[in-house]
């Protein structure tokens, strides 16, 4: 007996995941009519593989082998590109380094005081946006400051829930309790395991290989929405190996390379 458990819209298709008894079946609906079918016994992984799978719709989508092609048309020589480290990898290295000499991890749960030298940190790059560094500026010289810090080393060493909870508390009077702000510190301190999240880019990214990130994106702070994140990282990093990427710094400059796409300016297209 079939009995359908799950149903939503991705963008122009319907995903719905069907119980058949021996397992489960997902299909694709596009205009009414399946486009995929997905077989599988965990319900779970069949609803994430249907995810991925209607976010190939995307009009924008090219996968990621057009995602490679993309980098490379840019930086030719890839990661070793020199025009790569100038404009990608050498100014967040700088930060790092400047992370971990100011507001060293293994002392920071307990430390008091790192304000200030963190919000030095936060205006070394260009990840946030001028009115969101004036806002970290403004947590970070005042009384939530040590919060935050401290929340941001929990969510380091992989105490992700408590750790988002204690930096949105210090972040809400704000008005900055976003992504870009609670995953900076985290991918800095660690870029072997933590991202920088920018929604919008990220997003883009996701929808152009097809990964359902695209569609589960939240502003909410929750830690679902992260685990997400790392999944769409975790399939980039495998998807790329040939190209040998040394760490999520590099990671995350592909993703923004290439979610930063504009088709009008690649193909001239208007």
């Amino acid at each position: 007996m079939l009995k359908t458990i799950r149903e939503t819209m991705i963008g122009k298709a319907t995903i719905r995941l069907v119980e058949t008894g021996a397992g489960y079946t997902g299909l694709v609906f596009v205009g009414g009519v399946v486009k995929s079918r997905i077989e599988g016994s965990d319900a779970d992984d069949v609803w994430r593989r249907l995810h991925d799978e209607a976010a190939r719709s995307n009009p924008g989508f090219f996968g990621f082998d057009g995602a490679r092609r993309r980098f490379l048309r840019i930086f030719h020589d890839g990661f070793s590109s020199p025009a790569y480290f100038r404009e990608e990898r050498d100014y967040k290295l700088a930060a790092k380094e400047k992370l971990d000499a100011r507001v060293p991890i293994e002392t920071a749960l307990d430390g008091k005081g790192l304000g200030e030298a963190a919000f030095a940190v936060f205006q070394a790059t260009n990840l946030l946006s001028p009115f969101e560094k004036v806002r970290m500026q403004e947590v970070l010289r005042g009384p939530h400051a040590d919060r935050f810090i401290r929340g941001a080393v929990r969510f380091t060493v992989g105490d992700t829930r408590r750790g988002l909870s204690a930096m949105e508390q210090a972040l809400k009077p704000h008005e900055v309790a976003k992504w870009t702000a609670v995953t900076y510190l985290p991918f800095l301190w660690r870029p072997d395991a933590h991202m920088f999240l920018k929604p919008m880019v990220t997003k883009d990214f996701a929808g152009r290989v097809g990964h359902g990130f695209a569609n589960d994106y939240s502003p909410r702070l929750d830690e679902a929405v992260y685990l997400g994140l790392l999944d769409l990282v975790g399939t980039t990093e495998r998807e790329i190996a040939d190209l040998d990427p040394r760490d999520r710094i590099d990671i995350q400059s592909f993703i923004w390379v290439v979610g930063d796409y504009d088709v009008e300016a690649e193909t001239g297209v208007t």
